[in-house]
């Protein structure tokens, strides 16, 4: 196994990012939940917040409003590397984690989906791993496109597949599910992060 970086932090998506009707729908990081800890399981993420209540991401298949696409993005995973890419390009609005991924990882390569495809491995502090296999790329969407420019009016034709061509082959992301054989589990900020 590779070591490729520590966990900076974990969050939800406590609902879509994706806010109005088209043409006019936008993006919105503000549902975005930082949280001390991230229950991984088959179905997607959960968290217990502060009030001791237990919140359960949008892609999760039990979320009432599911975005979940039959357990192939139930857990998403980012790098801060990817971030300063996307800010050197657009601007600081992109702030770490602004995309929406549960799993942000601190790291100062740009990965690609062949260099994460033999899976992850999450170490946690008390030495447990968490094996995550399957990883595709997270697609980036028009709403996110024009966010990136700051841009509340539809980007042109060009504009808009340049500007989607940068954010994809994972550069927005990945998406992730827990190894067959692994059983639900915890994880949290500064667990390490290794490739398989």
């Amino acid at each position: 196994m590779r070591e490729i970086g520590h966990i900076k932090h974990v969050q939800l998506q406590r609902s879509s990012l994706k806010q109005g009707l088209r043409p006019q729908r936008y993006y919105d990081p503000g549902p975005l939940l930082v949280v001390e800890r991230l229950l991984l399981a088959p179905d997607g993420v959960s968290a217990v917040g502060a009030d001791g209540q237990t919140i359960i991401d949008v892609h999760h298949a039990g979320h009432p409003e599911t975005k979940s696409r039959l357990g192939t993005n139930g857990i998403s995973i980012g790098f801060t590397s990817h971030y300063q890419a996307m800010r050197d390009r657009y601007g600081a609005h992109l702030t770490d984690g602004c995309a929406g991924e549960n799993i942000l990882v601190e790291s100062d390569q740009i990965w690609s989906l062949e260099q994460l495809s033999p899976g992850l491995v999450i170490q946690r502090a008390d030495g447990q791993c968490v094996a995550l296999s399957s990883l595709i790329v997270a697609a980036p969407c028009a709403e996110f496109s024009r966010f990136a420019h700051i841009s509340d009016e539809p980007l042109t034709a060009d504009q808009l597949r340049t500007t989607l061509q940068f954010l994809d082959a994972g550069m927005r992301g990945f998406y992730t599910q827990l190894a067959i054989e692994q059983a639900d589990t915890e994880i949290q900020a500064g667990d390490r992060v290794f490739v398989s």
